[in-house]
Formats: C-alpha cells, structure tokens, sequence
C-alpha cells in the first residue's frame, strides 16, 4: 500500500481498534497468477505478542486452496468520504478522497479439527452475536451441524506484516480542515459522517503535538 510518512499508522493498538471494529474484511490470494478476493468476516485475536486472524468461507471457494501456499492479503476499510476542492484556501489544487485502511499480510493455515472449528465458530458468535451461541448448542442438529463444517473450510492468518494508512487531510491547514469537518458532519451518508468524525480526532492528534499549524 503506497503511504506517505504523513498518512502512516504504526501504533499497534490503534490499527487493532480499527480491524476489530471493521472486521468484514476482503482477503486476496493470487492462485495461478490471477487475483481472487473474497469478502468475509474476521475475528482478531492477540495471542503471545502474535496476531491472528480467524475466518471460513465456502468449500465450494476454492480459494482456500491456496491458503497454505502463499501469503494472503486481508484488507480491513470502511470510512471514507470524497473531498471538494472548495474547502481549501489554494485555487490551484483538486479534490482529493479521505480514508482509513489497514493492510494485514499472513500465512495461513487451514483448520480441519470438528472441535477446532466449532471453537472458531463460538469466537465468532461472541464477537458478532452472542445469542446464537445457546441456539447452536441446543436448537441445531447433529446432522444440521455436520453438514455446515463439512461445507465450509477454516482458518487462521498469523499476521507477518502490518500497514495502516489514514489519510485524513493531514496536509491541509487547521482552517481548511475545520471546513470539510463541518460539511461532512451534516452529511445524511454514516460512512461520511464517520470519517468526519476520524479526522477531527486526528486534527486534535496533531494539534495537541504541534504537528499541525494554522
């Protein structure tokens, strides 16, 4: 992910914020030289100084057959709203679009254990749907259960590499910035209102540090 030192994201804590509350993420393998993406929800987990990432899809996808034999992207974003020209003070400048993203880069490796899987399956109700839980255990069938694992292929990304990229007007003026605020907090789109909301917490960020000048 191209990311100029203004828009980079190193705090660890701030990038597993960020996964855990946008976890419906694409993961993207290259099986015989062409690109497969697939979209599906994650849950992250620390574990000894690692992360992982847990996930299944279909085993009709057969991307999961390439899994254990490369590295797998997963691409964590959500918030990100278009930006007008007429916010900044220069004429001699476009418009630009405001977004968050974080890039996870993993090997992976399939989990073919029934026990395993339904204690991916828990991780994932408790994080998603708390409830459906105590339904899985007493409201499905054997057979019912046995035939959703054996149709779904599960598993775990240990994260080897981590990239975070806010771009969030960080080279613009506090005025300017103050500006878009202001215009996309009225926005009726969530997505816009919410990627407002991400830049006034940087602007305070930077402010705060003296990074950012009026």
């Amino acid at each position: 992910m191209y990311t100029p030192a203004r828009y980079k994201e190193s705090d660890l804590n701030t990038l597993l914020d960020f996964m855990k509350k946008y976890s419906f993420a694409t993961m993207i393998t290259a099986g015989n030289g062409k690109p497969v993406a697939t979209h599906v929800p994650f849950v992250v987990e620390e574990r000894e100084g690692k992360i992982f990432l847990l996930t299944h899809i279909a085993r009709a996808n057969d991307q999961w057959k390439d899994f254990e034999h490369q590295q797998v992207l997963v691409i964590f974003h959500e918030p990100h709203a278009y930006i007008s020209a007429k916010f900044y003070d220069s004429k001699e400048d476009v418009p630009t679009w405001n977004y968050t993203a974080v890039h996870a880069y993993g090997t992976a490796r399939i989990i073919p254990e029934r026990n395993e899987i339904e204690k991916l399956f828990f991780k994932t109700f408790d994080f998603y749907d708390p409830s459906f839980r105590e339904q899985y255990l007493n409201d499905l069938s054997e057979e019912y259960k046995t035939k959703l694992i054996n149709r779904i292929v599960a598993c775990e990304i240990e994260v080897v590499e981590l990239h975070g990229k806010k771009k969030l007007s960080q080279n613009y003026t506090v005025a300017e910035v103050l500006r878009m605020i202001d215009e996309l907090s009225q926005s009726d789109n969530t997505l816009v209102r919410t990627t407002a909301e991400m830049m006034n917490e940087e602007l305070k960020k930077r402010t705060s540090s003296g990074e950012f000048h009026s």
